[in-house]
């Protein structure tokens, strides 16, 4: 079972993404509010996937995916983003995010986007 680890500062996101995942198929191992947490939970549980909100406090999560993938290149990293953040998906991308899907989303958008990574 792929396991997954849900970074959203809005509990009601983290709800919702973790109820999605777990119908198809994932464990959820742990859940972070912030990029800070992010990575260390990253290094601490290797989740098979992330989805990482960009907006938090503390540290973002284009700051997270800088710190996460030079130390794991191959981290599936899916970005989740509110309308009009084009500019920074992009650097996130770059800097090896994988995806990212725009809120509001549907279930089977977000599926999609996760099929096509595993």
């Amino acid at each position: 079972m792929p396991t997954v680890l849900i970074v959203d500062d809005a509990l009601f996101m983290r709800v919702t993404i973790g109820k999605m995942l777990t119908e198809w198929g994932f464990d959820v191992i742990g859940e972070a509010s912030n990029g800070k947490q992010a990575v260390k939970m990253y290094r601490e549980l290797r989740p098979d996937l992330v989805t990482m909100d960009l907006t938090m406090p503390v540290m973002s999560g284009l700051e997270a995916v800088k710190e996460i993938i030079p130390e794991f290149p191959d981290a599936k990293i899916v970005m989740i983003t509110a309308l009009g953040q084009q500019r920074i998906i992009v650097d996130a991308i770059e800097h090896g995010a994988k995806d990212f899907i725009t809120k509001p989303f549907t279930p089977e958008k977000l599926k999609q986007v996760i099929d096509n990574l595993f």
